[in-house]
């Protein structure tokens, strides 16, 4: 059992909250309206932390929040989105987490759970372990522990490399908003790895 602190209560991190707590974990949410001492200690005693919410807000998260992050895994599951969703607003030359690193000096950053859909980061409605979520970091012992984290809420974790292969992984969540709502597919789609 692990001590995890979600930052952010609505599509993602309600359902990752919801499954987090049916795999055991003490779970703690952050929000914006939460007091910067009780966020402070909160994430002080969390073994990892994850960013859901936008990224915009990911960028703009208090500074007394931001050193409390030091020294913490802090799973990046934010996609720089454009407004309405249809674009990515960066890339090639870096990605939204590497921004985050940057934003969030000190912290192991570790890209994680933003090419799953918002309703699935509870993957109940899947087979188990049938969800690929690619773990970029270049932390080793936080992409571990963040791998053995969402292998235990079911999903089918993988490390994928360097915190710079977010430049792979947030084009790869586009493709999936496209395919869900553009497309017109909905959100009970995911991807799988496929292993002979």
């Amino acid at each position: 059992m692990a001590n995890i602190v979600i930052i952010g209560t609505g599509n993602v991190g309600g359902p990752l909250a919801r499954r987090s707590e049916q795999a055991g974990h003490q779970v703690t949410t952050l929000t914006s309206k939460t007091e910067a001492e009780t966020a402070v200690a909160a994430i002080g005693a969390a073994d990892v932390v994850a960013l859901a919410l936008p990224y915009q807000a990911a960028l703009e998260l208090p500074e007394e929040w931001a050193q409390a992050l030091s020294g913490k895994v802090v799973i990046d599951a934010t996609n720089p989105l454009t407004p309405d969703f249809t674009a990515l607003t960066v890339g090639f030359t870096t990605s939204g987490g590497e921004e985050v690193a940057k934003h969030l000096a000190g912290a192991k950053v570790v890209k994680a759970l933003d090419t799953v859909l918002a309703p699935n980061h509870d993957p109940a409605a899947f087979p188990a372990g049938s969800i690929f979520a690619p773990v970029a970091g270049d932390d080793e012992e936080a992409v571990k522990t963040v791998v053995e984290y969402l292998t235990s809420l079911g999903f089918d974790a993988v490390p994928v490399g360097p915190l710079e292969n977010a430049r792979l992984l947030e084009p790869l969540a586009e493709l999936q908003i496209q395919l869900a709502y553009v497309q017109g597919l909905g959100t009970a789609i995911s991807l799988k790895l496929q292993r002979a």
